[in-house]
């Protein structure tokens, strides 16, 4: 009897595991959610029109994208519903636009590229948006799921490109996946630290039923056990891919989660400050992310009343002639400060590592990210106050409980001074010739004085745009875009077109080393074809003089940094822009050359500006490694 009852428990267990097995089995295979959603084979819908209604919704107005059979359903799908879909040269380019949008827009920023090629040709791209904290929304063509592995084409393993670079990467099964995997990628870039995130969509879930079944599906007759059971799966597979695909979902975005200070942390900044008697201010990139608007920032920059210095996409947050924006000599001011608040500023290459604080320097640092808030802080420096937060709201709450606080004015009095000494000694470099043609100084100053107030610049190169940072005033809140941290060349074609499609009012400027314009020379066709006239303003020195410079002084040669002085701007008509060229025997004309070249790009033609520049001493010292 023991025997019979022991042999019984074992074989209820065994049946108990075999059910157990047999529900997985079915789970993994669809068949237990198709016994409540069927496949409807005769649907003319299809995937791509998904992906579209989840952006729609989103208020993505374009999505960046290179042609590849694998995404065209997303393309037709996007176009159908009102989104325009802008098509480059590079993929490189598509992330970067998608990216400038982003910034610029405060709404997700998208690139669809294809399976492959397309996808690793926009690892560059998306390593600079992560480092730059942009949020934008990254979709990858794949092959279809059932023939991962199998030697399809194009296939490779996409998500462990990504892993490191975004903050999330999904691949997405069955055409029932795509809403809520894009609603929660597109917040999950936008939440914390915002970040681009990598949504990869086998073509499989893309296109029509018939097409899928057609490719993938199985023969339609099949011989023998094996063949039978073969034809079952594959028929499985395709109607488990579209079981329940049109069953409406919610394709409305989900909350984003802004992580902000306290308000114990607000106050306890507020005391901090009003002890200080030489109060400073460091304005960083992220300081400009959503939800707090840029003029809320800059009117509570103003009611504050301390000096600041504005870095990255802060530039141009405090007008030019405002009497608290500082942009020369930081180094100085640093060490003389008895208060530093870095809001959204970084203690890494930018600012030494952390050295340049002087020893009794209080610092308060308020960073979305707990790395970032904190770097270098256990080598170099150490905060008073760290506060894991928003930084712009942060700043705001600081003014609000600082109502009729007054910085020290003989503090402020000794900074303007220092400045202006500053500026006038870079005017007097900008008066004396270069043993070669146009003074670049003498040029970026002759630019300033002619942007108008509606002016946008995008900064792509090394040693000219280095010296443009100091010479060129951005006009407005959100009116200049650098790569960043990871100091990305190449960012000029897609940075521009994002921001002309952003701001059609604007008057967009690129200014580019020659070195840099390389890599986005052939977006003109693009700017021509979706008609965003733009205008490039190259700095050509024929060479990679951030590099030559500290190379030739340090090691004694100049290989591989030696360019020609080549003629861009024929490039650019042949694309069908407008090109002029300027060199020493135009700089009577010069300022008559660059309102031509603003009037052309009012009249819709994007313009280069081939501009021959000589070497200055102007950036001796200078980082470029």
């Amino acid at each position: 009897m023991a025997l019979l009852a022991l042999l019984g428990c074992i074989g209820a267990v065994l049946l108990a595991a075999t059910a157990v097995a047999l529900l997985a089995a079915a789970y993994r295979l669809g068949l237990l959610y198709r016994l409540l959603h069927k496949a409807d084979p005769r649907s003319p819908r299809y995937g791509g029109e998904l992906v579209a209604e989840v952006l729609k919704a989103h208020g993505v107005r374009f999505v960046f994208a290179l042609a590849g059979g694998h995404i065209s359903p997303i393309l037709v799908a996007s176009e159908k519903l009102g989104i325009r879909v802008v098509d480059t040269r590079h993929e490189a380019t598509a992330v970067f636009a998608a990216d400038a949008v982003s910034r610029l827009s405060g709404r997700i920023g998208v690139a669809a590229v294809t399976a492959g090629p397309g996808v690793t040709n926009a690892v560059t791209a998306i390593k600079n948006a992560q480092m730059a904290e942009s949020p934008l929304l990254l979709i990858g063509g794949a092959a279809a799921s059932l023939q991962k592995g199998r030697g399809a084409l194009q296939d490779i393993d996409q998500l462990s490109l990504f892993r490191t670079l975004c903050k999330a990467c999904v691949s997405v099964r069955t055409v029932r996946g795509i809403v809520p995997a894009l609603r929660q990628a597109i917040a999950t870039a936008q939440s914390g630290t915002p970040g681009p995130v990598f949504v990869e969509l086998p073509i499989d879930v893309l296109y029509p039923f018939h097409v899928v079944e057609k490719e993938v599906g199985g023969a339609k007759s099949a011989r023998g056990f094996r063949g039978k059971l073969v034809q079952w799966y594959l028929q499985n597979y395709v109607r488990n891919l579209f079981a329940g695909a049109w069953v409406p979902r919610d394709v409305t975005p989900l909350p984003v989660k802004v992580p902000l200070a306290t308000e114990d942390e607000i106050q306890r900044c507020a005391e901090l400050v009003s002890r200080a008697t030489k109060p400073l201010v460091l304005v960083g990139s992220q300081a400009l992310l959503p939800p707090t608007p840029a003029e809320e920032l800059r009117e509570a920059l103003e009611a504050l009343g301390i000096p600041c210095y504005l870095g990255g996409a802060a530039r141009g947050l405090l007008p030019p002639e405002s009497p608290l924006l500082l942009r020369q000599n930081r180094r100085d001011a640093l060490r003389e400060a008895d208060l530093v608040l870095l809001a959204g500023a970084v203690c890494d290459f930018r600012l030494s590592y952390g050295r340049l604080f002087g020893r009794q320097t209080v610092v308060v640092a308020v960073n979305r990210d707990r790395a970032q808030l904190l770097r270098n802080a256990d080598v170099f420096w150490r905060p008073r106050l760290a506060v894991q937060g928003d930084a712009a709201s942060f700043v705001v709450g600081l003014a609000r409980r600082l109502g009729g606080y007054s910085c020290p004015r003989d503090w402020l009095g000794g900074l303007r001074e220092a400045e202006q000494r500053k500026e006038k000694a870079n005017r007097e470099k900008a008066e004396t010739p270069t043993p070669q043609h146009l003074n670049p100084l003498d040029l970026l100053y002759r630019l300033d004085a002619l942007l108008p107030p509606e002016s946008l610049l995008v900064a792509d190169g090394g040693d000219f745009v280095g010296t443009a940072a100091y010479i060129v005033r951005p006009r407005r809140p959100l009116s200049w875009l650098d790569p960043g941290a990871f100091g990305t060349l190449g960012v000029g074609g897609g940075f521009a077109l994002g921001a002309k499609l952003c701001r059609p009012e604007a008057e967009v400027w690129v200014l580019y080393g020659d070195g840099s314009l390389g890599y986005s020379l052939i977006e003109f066709d693009t700017f021509v074809r979706h008609k965003t006239p733009i205008i490039a303003l190259v700095g050509n020195d024929a060479c990679w003089s951030q590099i030559s410079r500290e190379q030739v002084a340090l090691l004694g040669s100049n290989v591989a940094c030696g360019l020609e002085y080549l003629a861009y701007h024929t490039v650019a008509e042949a694309l069908g822009g407008k090109g002029f060229m300027v060199g020493r025997p135009d700089s009577e004309r010069l300022d008559a050359v660059l309102r031509a070249a603003q009037d052309a790009c009012r009249h819709g033609h994007p313009v280069l500006i081939n501009a021959l520049i000589g070497k200055t001493d102007f950036r001796e010292g200078s980082i470029s490694v």
